[in-house]
């Protein structure tokens, strides 16, 4: 981890200008193309969650923008962000946090990840390591084909963690698209950060196949 210092001044501005406001976060939803993934993920017989978990990370954590954080006034970027998603849970008609370490190596990452969300059905949590911001919080509506998405969150905002989601998948003209909404902390996140974490994300989704 490392203290990020703007040095241009109207980088320094902008950061100021949404830093000062009580809901600095912003929210965008877009349909993406999941046609080349989910063929992969049938014909591998992949975990679906695992695998979307992992594709959000490893995208998220490709921007550096994504790993900024502020704290006390100032920005640290880590060195790697981790996923706390939400999984449905046995008992229950509410949703545990599942926390996962980040690792690039696609086949270890699911592994944990599996481990983890069947540790939770039974053995649910919704508490994060106190003192920690290096996470990535995660959530999945899969009931629904979202076009709008709001987060829960304390007003004013007292984070600057992403809040990444997705939605039920649905065939449209031959392609299997899935809604996904990127929330970000506007004085970290710019618009251009946002498209280009679309962009990434597509680009992952129809080269999967290479990751395994």
């Amino acid at each position: 981890m490392r203290e990020i210092k703007f040095t241009n001044p109207h980088r320094q501005r902008h950061f100021d200008f949404f830093n000062r406001m009580s809901q600095p976060h912003f929210n965008l939803c877009s349909n993406v193309d999941i046609s080349a993934l989910l063929r992969t993920i049938k014909k591998d017989n992949l975990s679906f969650t695992p695998t979307i978990v992992y594709l959000i990370s490893a995208v998220a954590n490709s921007i550096s923008a994504f790993r900024y954080r502020i704290r006390e006034g100032k920005v640290v970027e880590h060195n790697s962000v981790h996923p706390s998603f939400s999984v449905l849970t046995e008992g229950t008609d509410v949703f545990s946090f599942c926390y996962v370490d980040y690792v690039a190596n696609y086949t270890s990452f699911a592994k944990a990840a599996i481990a983890q969300i069947n540790n939770m059905k039974t053995n649910p949590s919704m508490e994060d390591e106190e003192g920690r911001d290096d996470f990535l919080f995660l959530s999945t509506i899969p009931w629904v084909s979202f076009t709008s998405l709001q987060h829960a969150m304390h007003c004013p905002a007292i984070d600057s963690v992403p809040r990444i989601t997705w939605g039920k998948y649905f065939e449209e003209n031959g392609t299997i698209k899935m809604p996904l909404a990127v929330q970000a902390h506007h004085a970290v996140v710019d618009g251009g950060h946002m498209g280009k974490y679309f962009q990434e994300f597509q680009e992952l989704a129809n080269s999967f196949e290479q990751f395994l």
